[in-house]
């Protein structure tokens, strides 16, 4: 769920989710602006089986690596679509193409607080296991091409609550932002396949660039800069996500332009949504 250090914008209805929910956010800004340019790679471990042992690989995922491939068919890539009205939900300083006004101060002056965190890593939970069991169901066949990509995070939050229960810290119950993202998922889900499509994108390839960052950030001031299996992935991440933007852009060549574009225009709800996840952390 891009160039030079900015603020990020993280009031009104929507500024936070432009920071949650960004695919395109650079790790270069000591700020933790989302930004887009010149690749930055940042080297994140992940464990990987191999013959029966553990061992330990890099993952790398930077702004560029969000960018779609090429596409043997005439026209630009549909991920490419995606990504162009994503970073129109920018402001200025945090892309050359973004469209709208800062309205809060950077990241870095956030105080974010371990219930806070907790609230959001349980809804954020329910979301991401709502979105595997969509998947799994398939109610739409080619739902079915998504399953099992390596990006899921359920069974991974799982285990990061566990270990703040060990800690001694209560967790929480779902409560609204989660819930009714999960009741608009599964409802889109039936009844509008390319709305939902939209959200499984950028709920996905937003965690792993601007949702990482976010990570860091927390763990650096309030968890001793421990970093939690919400922000691993087995395998070379990169590649993850690569092969999800094949995945997508074949499914959507199948798709009329009105279809197209109606999954487009959800781009801001989707953000929305997200958005009111993150807000936990800071509330």
């Amino acid at each position: 769920m891009a160039p030079a250090a900015a603020s990020l914008s993280v009031s009104g209805p929507h500024a936070l989710a432009r920071l949650a929910t960004s695919p395109f956010a650079s790790r270069k800004n000591v700020g933790l602006s989302v930004s887009v340019g010149a690749p930055q790679p940042v080297a994140l471990l992940a464990v990987v089986p191999r013959r029966g042992r553990r061992r330990m690989v890099a993952a790398a995922a930077t702004a560029a690596e969000m960018a779609p491939a090429a596409s043997g068919e005439e026209g630009k890539p549909f991920v490419e679509e995606m990504r162009a009205v994503a970073m129109r939900l920018h402001t200025k300083d945090q892309a050359k193409e973004g469209e709208k006004e800062p309205e809060a101060p950077p990241v870095a002056r956030w105080e974010p607080s371990v219930e806070g965190y907790l609230r959001f890593l349980v809804d954020s939970k329910l979301v991401f296991e709502t979105l595997e069991v969509i998947v799994d169901r398939a109610a739409v066949p080619w739902y079915s091409e998504f399953r099992n990509t390596g990006l899921e995070r359920s069974e991974q939050l799982k285990k990061d609550l566990e270990w703040f229960r060990q800690q001694g810290h209560t967790i929480p119950e779902s409560s609204a932002p989660g819930t009714t993202y999960a009741s608009y998922l599964e409802e889109l889900a039936e009844k509008d396949p390319q709305a939902f499509i939209c959200h499984f994108y950028n709920v996905y390839f937003a965690h792993t660039a601007g949702g990482r960052m976010i990570g860091k950030k927390v763990s650096e001031k309030i968890l001793n800069k421990k970093e939690l299996e919400f922000y691993k992935w087995e395998g070379n991440l990169s590649q993850l996500l690569q092969n999800v933007r094949n995945k997508l852009n074949q499914v959507a060549s199948s798709w009329s332009r009105g279809e197209k574009d109606h999954c487009l225009e959800e781009t801001e709800k989707s953000f929305k949504y997200s958005g009111g996840l993150l807000r936990h952390i800071f509330t």
